[in-house]
């Protein structure tokens, strides 16, 4: 029987397979049929009516190792010293509310943002923690869920011949990867650092000693096996592949596409604000791909699991995330991109109440915070409360599930809707969250 198939599944398939030109004759090689139909069985369950989202993309900054909620976005000034540690604090533009001394120009444009401090969840273990910040789900051990970027990728597909879906510098755990889902939906890397000296996107550059003769050879090539393939197999999955082949091609050589991986098209005035460091190529990098149209960035900055040290830690790794960070929300709201994308900083759980014996503090998943910005979401504002200590959520405890749950409201995508885990299994993109309002601007 033909497979009834739809196009659209077939061009998100794994970007990191058919990027390397060298290695396209020989995916063609394998038993095609199969690897399609599997594919297609993946549709959704249920055809939900989408809906206008506010976010066109989302630039997600994670920052690993559970950073301290008492020394960045949820101080205690007037707590005891054990609770509150030796850092001061900011004033910020939300009237009465301070940010840790390190955030001081993050402080100038706290009016753009929403400060959630009521962030709640039991895992205190990084790699469960970090499951649920990139999934919204609770580990399970019968079940890897996608993250946020693989089920965009899954809902919307790529636009303007990007990826849409990529990962600055590389995918910074498993985590953050297509879960159930087919690796189809999984992220480009870029495969280097921004920052380095000679940045170069990986496959984004014919291989060596293939021009652009060669090149053109290869992909008649592949149109020849396909050919034979559709021919013998009398079906339309190969011609619906030559869509996903035709996108691989197109980011290869469209100079748009190219461009937009290209930090050397940014003035020497904007790279100098962002700041010349790891923390500023990688905001300004996530900054020029959505503008070209990827859907997802996420970007990683920092180690946060400060056991010990945590004042130098804080001096030493924050200013630079306070440069590229504050600069990223001005340049978004002046170039008018700030409604339609989304940002959100957070981390995988926060740090204990209390200052440890080795001048740090331990993991803790009881409270915690994430920043929002941008894409529909309110500015000047702080969502719910920790209490005296930074120990519990004091009003509106909020956890992954519902933060997900309204990201994903803002770009669109109704969060109950079921996708297909192996075994037909139907599971919701999120279980159990709700939109949380009072969020929305």
């Amino acid at each position: 029987m033909q497979q009834n198939c739809n196009p659209s599944h077939f061009r998100r398939l794994n970007r990191r397979g058919f990027l390397s030109v060298g290695a396209l004759a020989g995916a063609a090689g394998l038993t095609l049929p199969q690897l399609l139909r599997t594919e297609s069985a993946r549709a959704d369950l249920k055809d939900y009516k989408s809906f206008e989202g506010t976010a066109k993309s989302v630039i997600h900054i994670y920052l690993p190792g559970g950073i301290a909620h008492q020394e960045s976005f949820d101080p205690k000034p007037n707590a005891p010293i054990e609770y509150r540690g030796e850092m001061k604090q900011v004033a910020t533009k939300i009237s009465g509310e301070l940010f840790g001394e390190t955030l001081v120009k993050t402080a100038d444009v706290a009016d753009k943002l929403t400060v959630i401090r009521s962030m709640t969840h039991g895992e205190a273990a990084h790699e469960r923690g970090t499951h649920n910040m990139f999934t919204g789900y609770r580990p399970s051990p019968a079940l890897q869920y996608p993250c946020i970027g693989s089920v965009v990728s899954h809902e919307y597909g790529p636009r303007n011949n990007l990826p849409p879906y990529v990962c600055i510098p590389n995918m910074p755990n498993e985590y953050a990867g297509s879960g159930y889902l087919s690796s189809a939906f999984a992220p480009f890397s870029l495969g280097s650092d921004p920052a380095a000296g000679g940045f170069k996107v990986r496959d984004l550059d014919l291989p060596g000693g293939v021009d652009d003769s060669r090149f053109a050879t290869r992909r008649s090539a592949l149109e020849a096996v396909n050919a034979h393939f559709q021919k013998k197999e009398k079906s339309d999955d190969l011609k619906a592949m030559d869509t996903f082949y035709d996108r691989a091609y197109s980011l290869i050589s469209a100079p748009e596409a190219r461009q937009a991986f290209d930090l050397e098209k940014e003035s020497a005035q904007i790279r100098d604000e962002y700041g010349r460091n790891t923390a500023g190529a990688r905001m300004l990098l996530a900054r020029r791909l959505v503008q070209a149209g990827v859907r997802l960035v996420n970007l990683t900055y920092g180690g946060w699991d400060m056991h010990t040290g945590i004042v130098g830690g804080f001096r030493n790794q924050m200013p630079a995330f306070d440069q590229a960070f504050s600069t990223l929300i001005r340049d978004l709201d002046r170039s008018g991109l700030l409604k339609d994308t989304l940002v959100m900083v957070s981390s995988e759980f926060g740090r204990t109440p209390k200052i440890n014996a080795q001048a740090g503090r331990d993991h803790y998943p009881k409270v915690f915070s994430v920043v929002l910005a941008g894409g529909g979401i309110k500015g000047g504002y702080i969502h719910g409360s920790s209490n005296s200590t930074a120990s519990e959520p004091e009003e509106l405890a909020m956890g992954p599930e519902d933060l997900f749950t309204t990201v994903y409201h803002c770009m669109g995508i109704v969060a109950d809707k079921e996708l297909m885990a192996p075994g037909d299994r139907p599971i919701e993109i999120v279980d159990g969250g709700k939109v949380i309002k009072e969020l929305l601007a």
